[in-house]
């Protein structure tokens, strides 16, 4: 594990390989890049000859905790782009799943000069899937300071993580200014707020139809209520150079990856299965 200074905050990160092309894997959710399956993913792109950016994502894992910005995934985004800066690692290919992969939408759109390709999965979009996961990521810490102040919010089972693994996240969190903090969790949940002209929370549909690099998007699943299937479908057509793929599971992955079973095994165990379908893409769209 390293960390590194982005605008103020402690990023923690791993770069798995030793030279090639680079890339970055983004997991969803508040999970850590320490979660099942996201570093196997990136032992199996770099042992082809590829540099492999794994991190925290501000607000998890080791990462300082940050409430700044349009949105949650924006700041990440900013982040991320900083960070691959930061490490002088140039033009990279940005992948990610769920949340990840709005966070990689994001980064390539609002910073192109560092995104060689974009590889998504798992695409939150329809309005039940976008207002569930503002719902998800904002409402728990709103009623909590909304109720009972910041020391509420920091004793919430979501922050548990990042204040466990980074103890200095619990001071952040208690000098946020509880008006401004309800302030921030309001706009970022409106942010996911269903809009026309704009499939990806915070990503104009023009914006998406501008960003001009090889994109490879996997099908969701049909029974994905989260993910629907028409959101990939929809943003492989409004990319100018994406190509839709079938992904390397059945139809019903994300819902088996919650039974009690695939719980224990983690929501990402199958993630290094992308390997194959991602250099295949890779060594023809980006050669």
């Amino acid at each position: 594990m390293a960390l590194a200074t982005v605008d103020g905050l402690s990023i923690s990160y791993d770069l798995i390989g030793t030279a090639g092309r680079p890339w970055v894997i983004t997991p969803g959710g508040r999970y850590s890049k320490d979660d099942p399956g996201i570093r196997e993913l990136a032992a199996e792109i770099a042992a082809t000859g590829r540099r492999v950016l794994v991190w925290d994502r501000p607000n998890t894992g080791e990462s300082d905790v940050c409430f700044d910005g349009e949105s949650e995934s924006q700041m990440q985004a900013d982040a991320l782009a900083g960070l691959i800066r930061h490490l002088g690692l140039g033009p990279t290919v940005i992948a990610g799943g769920s949340g990840g992969s709005r966070v990689s939408l994001l980064t390539a759109a609002r910073h192109r000069d560092i995104a060689a390709g974009l590889a998504i999965w798992w695409l939150s979009g329809g309005v039940y899937g976008l207002m569930s996961i503002g719902v998800h990521y904002a409402a728990g810490s709103f009623t909590a300071a909304w109720h009972h102040g910041m020391e509420a919010v920091a004793d919430l089972p979501e922050w548990e993580e990042p204040i466990t693994r980074n103890p200095a996240n619990r001071q952040r969190i208690l000098d946020q200014d509880r008006r401004e903090f309800l302030a921030t969790m309001e706009r970022w949940m409106a942010v996911y707020s269903p809009r026309d002209g704009e499939l990806v929370p915070g990503l104009p549909d023009d914006d998406a139809r501008g960003l001009d690099i090889p994109a490879l998007v996997f099908r969701s699943g049909e029974s994905d209520l989260h993910h629907r299937r028409e959101t990939s479908e929809h943003i492989a057509q409004l990319l100018p150079r994406a190509v839709l793929a079938e992904p390397p599971w059945g139809d019903t992955e994300w819902n088996d990856r919650h039974t009690p079973e695939a719980r224990k095994e983690g929501l990402f165990a199958r993630w290094p299965l992308l390997a194959p379908p991602l250099l295949a893409w890779a060594d023809e769209a980006l050669a």
